[in-house]
């Protein structure tokens, strides 16, 4: 019951209660590279999530009595065990996902490995201080929720979903991961991990599955007490209305249509640089700054820039080190970011570079793309296409760059490009973003809050948030007297 992807066994099963279990139907794991089957992977449901949850449930109520300092020792062993098989894992996603194989060598893999140590650490050293009320002392306690259901994202599986696994372990919960359809494999590799590190049975369990069926089922069990989803908005609405006649809190990670701030007094090389970087994993990116908006003074020479540095993005296998970028993840998706554009042609837009599929590849690579003063409040601008599509707008003033930043119902992320730090402060305060990145991109801390504002999301995660979410937090009422002697 394994899979051979790039000489790496991978187990096509379930992993519940601590051993593998199968399901009648599968489902196919297709390589983006080449649109191979690389795995036909049980596919679970009602049933496969039902043992999961139950088992979780079992596993918690042992699992919540141990001490932070226990279950830190248990995470800090599972990052070992990653950092020892960071390659296996790389070759995995890649081969999985499409995304290139040199980042998860040298970022994603490690960045999951420092996942489970960054919790485990905040976890020994998680307070709160003692306050006192006329007398009475008041302390603030974190107890485990229960069992928490994580489901996550294609683009980037094991390092987001591990940002969600982590903490509730850390936290004391015991998790059901129900991992994304289309990059199902390094999950199934993560509870191997697990089950070496001597995580107790029960405590993590995975099951793999459709979202329709494996993911609904999850969404709307009953003995579920904390759910955290990144992906889409329409699947976010399904999630919560699963999940509201049970009352669970939802943290949810959304989409973006992210605004790329660029005023005339910015360090232009930097800002072409960092805007040329929108299109990492091939626009697969939430978090991207997909609406580029440049000043009126610097517009022309901006694109021009632009343009002469996108033509030497390196499209091409993600396994070749030489690639800047690589595939859709999926003929669906491919398909998806390929009407976007088709569409916005029909309606009079016209790309200034790309437009439509990699003709020299073939399969699922689509050109990066650029839209020049595309229609105001049209699809192209208002919706997520999450492919390498990006629209390039000016603004005369700040106001009027405010004014376009936040023209969208989103608010994950911003950034900045601007040579005035007072300028920088005011345009930070007035962007509606979770995020906002001065004269930067890309620059993350497990410490900082995480999440997005309107339709990008409910709610924060990372260092004390996601304890704050993952736990019930309990205020403790003591009275000076009153004690027998």
């Amino acid at each position: 019951m394994k899979a051979l992807v790039e000489g790496v066994e991978v187990d096509v099963r379930h992993w519940i209660d601590g051993k593998r279990v199968g399901s009648a139907a599968s489902f196919a794991s297709i390589s983006p590279i080449d649109e191979q089957n690389i795995a036909d992977m049980s596919a679970g449901g009602e049933s496969e999530i039902d043992q999961a949850v139950t088992a979780a449930q079992a596993a918690f109520q042992n699992w919540k009595k141990t001490s932070p300092a226990e279950r830190a020792a248990y995470l800090h062993k599972i990052a070992d065990i990653v950092e020892a098989r960071v390659e296996q894992l790389a070759v995995v996603e890649t081969r999985d996902n499409g995304s290139l194989l040199r980042s998860h060598r040298r970022g994603v893999m490690p960045r999951v490995a420092m996942n489970f140590r960054f919790f485990a650490d905040w976890l020994t050293q998680l307070e709160h201080p003692d306050f006192d009320v006329r007398g009475h002392r008041n302390h603030i306690s974190y107890d485990p929720s229960g069992v928490a259901g994580i489901i996550t994202p294609w683009n980037a599986p094991l390092m987001l979903g591990t940002w969600r696994i982590a903490p509730a372990l850390a936290a004391g919960c015991t998790v059901v991961y129900k991992p994304p359809e289309w990059a199902p494999l390094t999950a199934s590799l993560l509870a191997d991990i697990t089950a070496e590190a001597g995580l107790p049975a029960g405590v993590f369990n995975v099951v793999q599955g459709i979202g329709r069926e494996a993911g609904a089922a999850l969404s709307r069990h009953p003995k579920v007490r904390r759910l955290s989803f990144t992906g889409s908005v329409p699947t976010a609405r399904t999630i919560a209305a699963a999940a509201a006649p049970n009352l669970v809190p939802l943290s949810f990670e959304l989409g973006g249509k992210s605004p790329f701030i660029v005023f005339a007094d910015c360090d232009f090389d930097l800002a072409v640089n960092t805007a040329i970087g929108q299109y990492d994993n091939a626009g697969q990116v939430c978090l991207a700054g997909t609406r580029i908006l440049v000043e009126e003074s610097i517009r022309d020479k901006f694109q021009e820039a632009f343009i002469a540095k996108a033509r030497n993005i390196r499209q091409g296998d993600p396994r070749d080190e030489a690639s800047d970028i690589g595939p859709q993840i999926s003929r669906t998706h491919f398909d998806r970011v390929s009407g976007f554009v088709e569409r916005a042609k029909a309606a009079g837009m016209k790309p200034v570079i790309g437009g439509g599929p990699n003709t020299d590849l073939g399969g699922l690579y689509f050109r990066p793309t650029l839209f020049a003063d595309p229609t105001p409040g049209s699809e192209i601008l208002r919706d997520e296409v999450f492919g390498p599509v990006l629209c390039l707008q000016s603004f005369k003033d700040e106001a009027q760059a405010i004014a376009m930043a936040n023209d969208t119902e989103y608010g994950l992320a911003a950034v900045v490009m601007t040579g005035d730090p007072a300028r920088a402060e005011r345009i930070t305060g007035a962007v509606n973003a979770g995020l906002v990145w001065n004269n930067c991109f890309f620059v993350r801390d497990l410490r900082q809050a995480f999440g997005g504002n309107g339709k990008s999301g409910i709610g924060r995660e990372g260092g004390s948030w996601s304890f704050d979410f993952y736990c019930d937090v309990k205020n403790s009422v003591y009275a000076p007297n009153g004690w027998r002697k």
